[in-house]
């Protein structure tokens, strides 16, 4: 938190003493005293007083403080989902098993491989990673005859794939 920023003051504005408190509070909860959420700080109301300090100043300073209180939270209360281990997600990868189209066309069981394939070796770091974005951009040749893939659970796989892999 920038600590000794300076708030400019309007005609009517947030009530000082509460931001000033607020602001105190944060400092100490990031210095190890007692602690303070990010939802805590989201929920504050400040009074609009005459000689407080500028609005919208205080909102981008407690944005800020937000921000910082949520990166150095334990890892279970920060926000978004869980972080996924590479390790596990190879796991997932190589254990995946799809059902083969039967009669109807499906995805070429080559091409599938070939890419789940390269998605591991980016992971294992041998090769450049695959992103999210590739794997949602990724297109497969369709077969009639010939050993392929189920279209529908190859899809399912590749959402939760993009998924696990913005969460890495």
């Amino acid at each position: 938190m920038k600590t000794g920023t300076r708030l400019p003051v309007a005609l009517r504005g947030y009530d000082r003493a509460q931001v000033d408190g607020l602001l105190k509070r944060i400092s100490g909860a990031l210095k190890g005293g007692s602690p303070v959420s990010a939802e805590e700080v989201r929920a504050t109301r400040f009074d609009v007083v005459l000689r407080g300090y500028e609005q919208r100043a205080v909102d981008e300073l407690v944005r800020e403080c937000i921000l910082e209180l949520q990166s150095v939270a334990p890892f279970s209360e920060r926000p978004g989902r869980p972080r996924v281990n590479p390790g596990w997600l190879i796991n997932w990868i190589q254990n995946a098993r799809f059902a083969g189209a039967g009669m109807r066309p499906g995805y070429d069981v080559r091409d599938v491989d070939a890419f789940l394939d390269r998605v591991v070796v980016g992971l294992r770091g041998v090769a450049p990673a695959v992103t999210a974005r590739d794997v949602r951009e990724s297109a497969f040749r369709v077969v009639r005859l010939g050993p392929g893939y189920d279209e529908q659970e190859v899809d399912r796989f590749l959402v939760q794939l993009a998924g696990a892999l913005e969460r890495r």
